[in-house]
This record gives C-alpha cells, sequence and structure tokens, in this order.
C-alpha cells in the first residue's frame, strides 16, 4: 500500500520559513524521483521541485533560490525548506513521483500571510 504523508504546513509571515515533510511508504523510496506539488482553488497542481534518485534537483522558476528539495533516503523522506515566503506561495503542498503518479496524499496546506 502506497502512503504519501505530508506534514509541517502552518500560517507564516510573508519572509519567513517552513519545512516540509512527506513520509513514503509502500514505494522503492531510494530508486524514485520524487517531487513537491502545490495547488490552490481553480489551479492546476504545479509542480515546484524535484529531485532525483541521485539527488540532482531543479525548480520553478517561482521558487528558485527560494525553496530546496532534499530526501534522506534512510528514512525514506522527501523535505522541502521554504524560505523568504510570499503570499503567492499559499497552497496545499503535495509529494508525488512525477514519472508515474502515486495515489495522492491530503497535502499539507502553507499559508503565508500577515
Amino acid at each position: 500500500q502506497v502512503q504519501l504523508v505530508e506534514s509541517g504546513g502552518g500560517l507564516v509571515q510573508p519572509g519567513g520559513s517552513l519545512r516540509l515533510s512527506c513520509a513514503a511508504s509502500g514505494i522503492p523510496f531510494r530508486l524514485a524521483t520524487m517531487g513537491w506539488y502545490r495547488q490552490t482553488p481553480g489551479r492546476e497542481r504545479e509542480l515546484v521541485a524535484r529531485i532525483t534518485s541521485s539527488s540532482s534537483t531543479n525548480y520553478a522558476d517561482s521558487v528558485k533560490g527560494r525553496f530546496t528539495i532534499s530526501r534522506d533516503n534512510t528514512k525514506n523522506t522527501l523535505y522541502l525548506q521554504m524560505n523568504s515566503l510570499k503570499p503567492e506561495d499559499t497552497a496545499v503542498y503535495y509529494c508525488n513521483r512525477p514519472s508515474d503518479i502515486y495515489d495522492w496524499g491530503k497535502g499539507t496546506l502553507v499559508t503565508v500571510s500577515s
């Protein structure tokens, strides 16, 4: 059974930071390219960061220089460090495998507001 459990979201002020976690089970995590997505009402789910099994990364232009994706293969956990947060970063954040999407988790809500 595949499970993707996101956590770490919350309410932060503009310019603040959050670290999101994604605990994965039931998948060959070590071999999988993984990504972080976000979605707001009325908009398509957007891939914002991606990391390969060899820890090569890439990012959407909207988050480059502010977000850092990483992974801990010993814990089957994916992370997203988010710095210099902006109101437009407000979204529900999800993790998944871009090449072959698993069932989505519940996501974790990030709200950036003063």
